[in-house]
């Protein structure tokens, strides 16, 4: 029985694999035709929208800006995540999975909500601009729409539930045992930080922050949004190559070159980070 209920998992697997690849396939295709006008694709192949895009300044400060602004989400979901997931590791209470469970929920309401949500939040007769302009820390009201601080805070938002809950996985594998034995022997919390947990998690961080910098990489409705036509992103970029530019070509190359600088880019980190495990082996 358990054969025959095991079974049932190829079919939706099969389903996965043929959507991606496919997908894959059609975009990848498509930018290998230069861009005729009109939806129209030349018969022969040619790399003539990849030196395009190589060679043009604006796409290459897109992409450099949706790197800049996925870098700077995933660095602040590490920096005030991981504290919040030790704690939460090491709260002994019921209340425990009451509280990651609020932290995680804001993960999985539509980003559409999340984002009119902000925007209603931080709109110019808001809570938050009425607070700082009683207080008398702004001359005036600010807006986060059309800013990159403000596709920042969106993301931000979007994305620090999914990384406070695989820090939090990471750290529960951490014996409590651990802090208790280097207390006894004089350690204090902050040498208990440094020294144990934060080397024994370092693997479930680096994780984190390229699984937050992944999903800031390809994040297109908080960037289209909160962005306001001002903040080009990549993915917005794709977006309007495809629909209002009607270039296919254009819109492949695009999108193939976004696939392999986020897939480089995660190779890099796990070359670097096993050949630092193997030289703390071989130092240890």
């Amino acid at each position: 029985m358990r054969k025959r209920w095991g079974a049932l998992v190829i079919i939706p697997c099969v389903i996965s694999v043929v959507l991606l690849v496919g997908s894959l396939f059609v975009f990848l295709r498509a930018s290998l035709y230069a861009d005729l006008g009109f939806g129209k694709l030349s018969t022969t192949i040619d790399l003539t929208n990849y030196r395009r895009i190589l060679t043009d300044g604006y796409y290459l400060r897109t992409l450099w800006l949706t790197c800049y602004i996925s870098l700077i989400v995933a660095a602040c979901c590490i920096v005030v995540g991981f504290p919040v997931a030790q704690i939460l590791s090491r709260l002994r209470s019921r209340w425990t999975t009451v509280l990651l469970s609020i932290v995680v929920l804001t993960s999985f309401i539509t980003i559409v909500i999340q984002v009119f949500g902000l925007i209603i939040i931080f709109r110019a007769d808001g809570p938050v601009n009425s607070a700082l302009l009683a207080l008398g820390l702004i001359d005036r009201p600010f807006s986060l729409v059309g800013s990159v601080g403000g596709v920042v805070v969106g993301l931000i938002y979007s994305t620090f539930g999914f990384a406070v809950m695989l820090m939090f996985a990471v750290v529960r594998t951490i014996p409590v045992s651990l802090d208790e034995a280097a207390t006894v022997h004089g350690a204090g919390r902050l040498r208990v930080f440094t020294r144990i947990i934060l080397p024994l998690s370092l693997p479930g961080i680096i994780i984190g922050f390229l699984t937050v910098f992944n999903l800031c990489m390809g994040a297109f409705t908080s960037a289209a949004l909160l962005g306001g036509g001002r903040v080009i992103t990549l993915p917005v970029l794709i977006q309007r190559t495809m629909l209002l530019d009607v270039k296919y070509g254009i819109a492949g190359a695009l999108a193939a070159l976004l696939l392999v600088f986020v897939v480089a880019l995660n190779l890099l980190s796990i070359g670097v980070l096993r050949r630092f495990r193997a030289s703390r082996l071989v130092l240890s």
